[in-house]
């Protein structure tokens, strides 16, 4: 007799958690959506034959005018200024030079690869090399700060030569 008050107890107990289960899962309470992960900021690629233009504000005299300074790009590893960066350095000049109020930040930057380390050295030998010919232009060196990033802050995201070739750069800022 203890046998069979155990099975129909179990027996009860099963339907009990059964009924449970199904109930629950038939809940008509709305259910909250799943939480989505974090998007990654919207990254704008260009390429880099296009330029980067900043507004400024020159002077309290005079009226704010868009300054457009264009980056220089640099091969693997590399430092040296092409001709091609050579070229966009002087136009870079001439809007300097033009107007002794703006003060400028170069930033070196620099592909994923190498060490943090390494990466933030050259960053810094390609931002100095860019204010350097800057100077030899007659751009006063006062004027310009330079800083280097060297992988953190990449323009294009990507493990390939796409992005990387982007990303070796020499960014120039107003400020």
């Amino acid at each position: 007799m203890v046998l069979g008050k155990k099975r129909v107890t179990l027996s009860v107990l099963v339907i009990a958690v059964f009924l449970i289960m199904t109930l629950a899962a038939c809940s008509t309470t709305p259910k909250e959506p799943a939480a989505t992960p974090a998007q990654p900021a919207q990254v704008t690629d260009y390429t880099p034959s296009e330029k980067p233009v900043q507004a400024v504000a020159v002077g309290p005299t005079k009226p704010q005018v868009a300054v457009e300074l264009g980056d220089v790009f640099f091969a693997f590893d590399k430092f040296d200024l092409t001709a091609e960066s050579r070229a966009i350095l002087a136009k870079n000049a001439d809007v300097l030079l033009a107007d002794s109020d703006i003060m400028i930040t170069i930033e070196g930057h620099c592909d994923e690869r190498g060490t943090e380390e390494y990466n933030l050295g050259l960053g810094e030998r390609r931002a100095s090399s860019a204010r350097n010919y800057l100077v030899s232009l007659g751009v006063s060196a006062s004027r310009i700060k330079t800083i280097s990033y060297g992988e953190e802050r990449p323009f294009k995201w990507g493990s390939n030569e796409a992005a990387w070739s982007q990303n070796r750069r020499a960014h120039f800022v107003v400020r």
